[in-house]
C-alpha cells in the first residue's frame, strides 16, 4: 500500500459541495491499495502512520506521533498514487488493485488507524472528491508498505 502523509492544521474532503470529513489539527492520508496488498500491508500501514513522530515537541524537534499530539486523521482514497509515468506523457495505473479490493483495503485501514486511537474522518471510495487542507510545516512524508 502507498500513502502521502501531509501534517495539517485542518483538511475537509468534499463531494458535490457536501463536506464528508473533516480533521483539526492532524494527518491528512491520501492512501492507494496496490495489487497483491492484502490485510498485512494495512496493518503495517496504518501502524507506520500511527507511530510516525512528524509532530514538533517542546524543543521544535518532529519527536511526536499523532498519538502523542492527540491529533487526528483525514484518510483519502486516491488511486493515482500508483501511477506508472515511466511511458510517455500519460500515466497507467494498472499497478493498483482492484476497485473492489482497493475499497475494502481502504476502509480496512481506516478502522485500523481509527483502533489505534486516532480519531477518523474519511473520503468516499472512488468519488470526484475536492479536498482541502492547510498544511503545516510544510510535512509531507511518503510511504510505501514495498519498500
Amino acid at each position: 500500500m502507498r500513502a502521502l502523509l501531509q501534517r495539517v492544521s485542518r483538511a475537509s474532503v468534499s463531494v458535490e459541495s457536501a463536506v464528508l470529513g473533516e480533521i483539526g489539527p492532524g494527518l491528512l492520508v491520501l492512501v492507494c491499495a496496490m495489487q497483491g496488498d492484502t490485510k498485512a500491508e494495512a496493518d503495517r500501514l496504518a501502524t507506520r502512520i500511527t507511530k510516525l513522530r512528524i509532530f514538533s515537541d517542546a524543543s521544535g524537534k518532529m519527536n511526536r506521533s499523532i498519538i502523542d499530539v492527540a491529533g487526528a486523521a483525514l484518510v483519502v482514497s486516491q488511486f493515482t498514487l500508483a501511477a506508472d509515468t515511466s511511458r510517455g506523457n500519460r500515466p497507467g495505473f494498472s499497478s493498483a488493485a482492484a476497485p473492489d479490493e482497493g475499497r475494502h483495503l481502504y476502509e480496512y485501514l481506516a478502522g485500523r488507524v481509527q483502533a489505534q486511537g486516532v480519531p477518523v474522518a474519511t473520503g468516499r471510495f472512488g468519488a470526484d472528491m475536492a479536498v482541502s487542507l492547510v498544511n503545516d510545516g510544510p510535512v509531507t512524508i511518503w510511504l510505501d508498505t514495498a519498500d
